[in-house]
């Protein structure tokens, strides 16, 4: 199939669009945590990925290619995006300066998000991949093109981050 998506076959280069879409727009959502930024990053995972194709040389599966050109544009998008983000300056942020927020807690959900959110980026995106995504630390070794002890130690590093800035939030629901 690969072989003819390489030679033009639109309905081959369809199959592998339709066979991955959906794990790839997941890791795209994830780690973007953006709807719109998610579907950005997978279409254009899929316009690189069938420009280069050619380069596939089948060393590892195609899922694995796929989601090593997947991992670039989202983190090249996301660099992209901040530094956008940072020039910006939001109306609705000046409406609220010199207010007291409430003291509500947040539901367990947005905390996680916001937790994750605020990893250093090469644990968010082992721990995405591993813990959310299921991929195993080999795959993630292959992707990343990291040792695999390295993705098994970023995990931990990551869920050790996530007990930290959860600890307070935890309690409430220990007792």
């Amino acid at each position: 199939m690969i072989a003819r998506a390489v030679g033009g076959d639109d309905q081959a280069q369809r199959a592998l669009y339709d066979a991955h879409v959906d794990r790839v727009y997941r890791l795209a959502y994830r780690m973007s945590g953006d709807e719109d930024l998610a579907q950005d990053f997978t279409q254009d995972t899929f316009i690189r990925a069938f420009a280069r194709l050619k380069e596939f040389r089948g060393d590892s599966a195609f899922s694995t290619w796929l989601h090593t050109v997947a991992v670039s544009v989202i983190l090249n998008g996301l660099r992209k995006v901040k530094r956008l983000r940072e020039r910006e300056t939001d109306l609705d942020d000046a409406a609220g300066v010199g207010v007291v927020p409430g003291a509500a807690e947040p539901d367990l959900k947005d905390r996680l998000r916001r937790a994750v959110d605020g990893l250093a980026e090469h644990h968010r995106l082992v721990f995405v991949m591993h813990d959310v995504e299921g991929f195993t630390h080999e795959e993630i070794g292959q992707v990343l093109d990291i040792p695999e002890g390295t993705s098994k130690a970023r995990l931990f590093r990551a869920r050790a981050a996530l007990r930290e800035k959860l600890a307070d939030f935890a309690g409430e629901w220990a007792t």
